[in-house]
């Protein structure tokens, strides 16, 4: 919508059991996304391990990795692979666009990597209202769906959930109640977008969901684009 020239999705595709950057669950996804809105993905392996992560998004960024087997290690073969175009060679770029809300931790980091690459690092949602950042979804043409959650009051019938405009508006009435971040921004959910404007088809995600604790996950077995709109 600003007229950019997108070189390629950047994905951080964590290996180990966390990561006090990156989402963890589902990452996959961002492959279909890439395929299906014609941009490069440029998937990147890390360990996910605190201060090294960001080191890791470095030297993707720069070509120091080899992306072909970091894609090969990471893409589980129950994914369709199809359209996938890898972008192999270091990004000519002049800007990093990343989707931090509030969290100085993330942000901090990303625009001091930035500066050590000369850079611009542009954030276009910081600070932006949380419950107007959700309601925007439904309203722009984005299909989001809660992959996790672990908050109070977000029961198992949320995982897998599809955020319409309905459920977006009970999910900010039950973060009044129980008090947590409308926009999950703590924490308190994770989502994956299946389908956008940018899109030219949806994607198709099969999974379970699995619930202990409080906490619930929809783990995705397989994901492919659909055929049509």
């Amino acid at each position: 919508m600003r007229g950019w020239d997108v070189k390629a999705l950047v994905t951080l595709c964590v290996t180990g059991d966390d990561s006090m950057m990156f989402q963890t669950g589902g990452v996959c996804a961002a492959g279909l996304q890439s395929a299906s809105s014609g941009i490069p993905w440029l998937p990147i392996i890390t360990e996910g391990a605190e201060e090294k992560e960001v080191e890791d998004l470095q030297r993707g960024i720069a070509g120091e990795t080899n992306v072909v087997a970091d894609f090969n290690s990471f893409w589980p073969e129950t994914w369709d692979k199809n359209g996938i175009i890898l972008h192999e060679e270091a990004l000519e770029i002049d800007a990093l666009v990343t989707g931090a809300l509030r969290s100085d931790y993330q942000r901090t980091r990303i625009d001091r990597m930035c500066s050590r690459l000369g850079i611009k690092s542009f954030s276009p949602l910081w600070h932006h209202d949380p419950v107007e950042h959700m309601r925007c979804f439904p309203r722009h043409g984005f299909d989001v769906r809660l992959s996790s959650v672990s908050a109070d009051g977000l029961d198992s019938s949320w995982v897998g959930k599809k955020l319409g405009a309905e459920e977006i508006e009970e999910l900010i009435e039950t973060s009044l109640k129980y008090r947590f971040n409308p926009d999950g921004e703590g924490g308190e959910y994770e989502t994956l977008v299946v389908d956008s404007p940018a899109m030219s088809s949806s994607s198709i995600l099969i999974g379970e969901k699995t619930w202990e604790r409080g906490r619930g996950s929809w783990i995705i077995s397989s994901g492919r684009l659909s055929s049509n709109r």
